[in-house]
């Protein structure tokens, strides 16, 4: 018989049903685990700041205890399977590690620049932290960050495991990677080179180096790094793509907790690359509260100009000043030459500052308009009584900034002396341009003064080739600003480029304090370089890739206010270059410099936002040009 089905009865009969599916359920969830772990390696974990971002994946082998980490983009390597680990005289942290515990969070931050590809910076990256500890109880932290435009990673350690003496970090490249590196050199002014990544010799390179896999871009870089640790470069052994990381110091001193600088992986397709602040928005904010007194400029630069003559000249200074007053350039820089040698100066009588014409070129370039920056060398500001001696004087004199020379080192200590330097120039109100200098690694963010750092094969070296000139963009001016020091037109026959090519270099190298290395004469003598000059800023809104390829060409564009400033070089054949003109909706006058059959000429076009650019280029040249919105009436960009 039929037994009615109660309310009761079809409740208890329905919790059944769901806790007999429930259970079988978690039974096949469990068994499809057990299953993937098979097929996994024990621990691995990910880190990524959205779905078609660089992704990271740190992987602990639980065999050796060893770590590694790759970086891939959109299912494609960028970077292979690399070791991670530090070693100390207390504690081998590069093996034998076991995971304790992961800890997430988003960095998102908001900050303005003084200089650089843009003023206003927006960040947002994701951080995960993994902390392993070895059998006899020695902890490191692993720190993570993933962005839109790169991965970097980190060693935290606490107090008590002694100095450094080296890290297992490396970088594993495909063997058949493209390549773009410079032989290391203490002042970082070696030539780039194209290779592939196995192919390149056996030796050591710059941290800055570009390679090109299947997952786009990536350039190797520092942040934040400080007197607490030493520089690093990059050992390469031939018919391999492993990139091994090598201190300056075989021995890095620690005096309790030690956080180490960024290894930074920028990444992604070229505009992304070269368009990215990753290494600044890694660094640690500002640590200048007032700012206002730090203004960037165009600089009449007198070395190349005039040589150690005119350095001890106040009548040959005057004369650059007044030219600088006339084309409302802010600044002119005076190089070696004006002062003695230290022990040529009694330093002990307060009095010695009267030996000096500095001040009175000072006020006079002062009631022009005109700021100065001075050439110091690094020697003569090394110890504690000379930096007593000189920086308050300059800041009295009234001089706007310290090109300062020939620290020609990326050991512990000269890092400690930056930190200190870095601290005073702020104190005193001083900008700073370091030449044989490392590399700027988010140092612009943290001390906005440095407007610029040397750390280049520039304008005065005689070896450089159009596809040195054309990577750039791409490697050293991507972490931070450059004073390659264009605009050099005497040097014909110096240089490998065309007269329009350098005009567009003023461009395409952006640098806080844009010094020009040309002659008076030589500007004249090429008025539309000159009064293409004239116009532009050193500060920019936004920064864009118009069209690139490492060795061969770069264009680019960077906006001040309502008008956009293109420069673009090339190296080999002449060509007509077209580029798409992706600087917004609406109708542009394009203002082009370019080179003629008998110099410099300029075309004047309307086009709409995307059209292309067409512009006749000479073997190994280039062009300059200033874009602004059209509208019936208006005949030119130039103000």
């Amino acid at each position: 018989m039929a037994v009615p089905l109660t309310r009761t009865m079809a409740a208890a009969l329905c919790t059944g049903l769901a806790a007999t599916l429930l259970a079988t359920a978690t039974a096949s969830a469990s068994a499809s685990a057990r299953v993937e772990q098979q097929w996994q390696p024990p621990h691995t974990w990910t880190v990524s700041e959205a779905a078609h971002a660089p992704r990271a994946r740190i992987a602990l082998d639980d065999t050796t205890g060893t770590l590694s980490l790759t970086v891939s983009r959109d299912g494609r390597t960028v970077i292979e399977p690399s070791p991670v680990g530090i070693v100390t005289q207390q504690a081998d942290l590069s093996q034998g590690l076991r995971f304790l515990h992961r800890k997430d969070r988003t960095v998102e931050e908001r900050y303005r620049a003084k200089s650089g590809k843009r003023l206003d910076r927006r960040v947002r990256m994701n951080e995960t932290r993994l902390s392993f500890a070895t059998a006899a109880g020695a902890r490191l932290d692993l720190v993570v960050r993933a962005a839109a435009d790169g991965i970097a990673y980190r060693y935290v350690l606490p107090a008590g495991y002694g100095d450094v003496l080296g890290e297992s970090s490396a970088f594993n490249l495909p063997a058949d990677a493209g390549a773009w590196l410079s032989t290391y050199r203490v002042d970082n002014e070696g030539q780039f080179n194209q290779y592939t990544a196995a192919s390149a010799p056996t030796g050591e390179y710059s941290d800055q180096a570009l390679f090109a896999t299947d997952g786009g871009y990536t350039l190797l870089a520092e942040s934040d790094l400080t007197g607490t640790y030493s520089g690093a470069r990059l050992a390469h052994t031939q018919g391999t793509g492993t990139y091994r990381i090598r201190l300056a110091d075989s021995q890095v001193h620690t005096a309790g907790p030690l956080t180490t600088p960024w290894r930074a992986m920028i990444t992604g397709d070229l505009a992304t690359v070269t368009g990215s602040t990753f290494t600044d928005d890694l660094a640690p904010a500002s640590k200048v509260a007032d700012t206002s007194w730090i203004r960037p400029g165009t600089v009449l630069w007198t070395w190349l100009a005039g040589g150690r003559t005119a350095g001890q000249s106040l009548d040959a200074q005057k004369a650059y000043v007044d030219y600088a007053a006339a084309h409302h350039w802010p600044y002119e820089a005076v190089d070696s030459g004006w002062y003695f040698k230290k022990d040529e100066w009694d330093v002990a009588d307060p009095d010695w500052q009267a030996d000096s014409w500095m001040p009175e070129l000072v006020d006079y370039a002062k009631a022009k308009g005109v700021g100065i920056i001075v050439w110091i060398h690094q020697r003569d500001l090394d110890t504690p009584e000379e930096r007593a001696q000189w920086l308050p004087a300059l800041e009295r004199w009234g001089v706007k900034g310290v090109k300062i020379d020939f620290m020609n080192s990326e050991s512990q200590s000269m890092f400690q002396w930056y930190d200190t330097i870095l601290a005073e120039t702020a104190e005193h109100h001083l900008m700073v341009d370091f030449h044989g200098a490392t590399l700027p690694k988010g140092i612009q963010r943290t001390w906005p003064q440095v407007m610029s750092m040397e750390a280049v094969g520039g304008e005065e070296k005689r070896t450089n080739t159009a596809a040195h000139l054309t990577t750039l963009p791409f490697t050293r001016n991507v972490i931070g600003s450059m004073d390659f020091t264009p605009g050099g037109f005497q040097r014909v026959g110096l240089r490998p480029n065309s007269d329009a090519a350098e005009a567009g270099l003023t461009v395409v190298y952006e640098s806080g304090l844009q010094m020009f290395a040309g002659t008076p004469e030589s500007y004249d003598q090429r008025p539309l370089a000159r009064d293409f000059m004239d116009q532009e800023p050193a500060a920019w809104d936004d920064t864009r890739l118009l069209a690139g390829s490492p060795g061969q060409e770069a264009v680019l564009a960077r906006r001040s206010g309502d008008r956009w400033f293109l420069g673009g070089v090339y190296a080999g054949a002449a060509r007509t270059a077209t580029l798409p003109l992706t600087i917004g909706r609406g109708r542009w006058l394009v203002e082009t410099v370019r080179d003629g059959a008998d110099g410099l000429v300029q075309d004047r076009q309307v086009l709409r936002g995307g059209d292309e650019l067409s512009v006749d280029v000479v073997a190994n040249g280039g062009f300059a040009a200033i874009a602004c919105r059209w509208h019936p009436g208006v005949t030119t960009c130039y103000r």
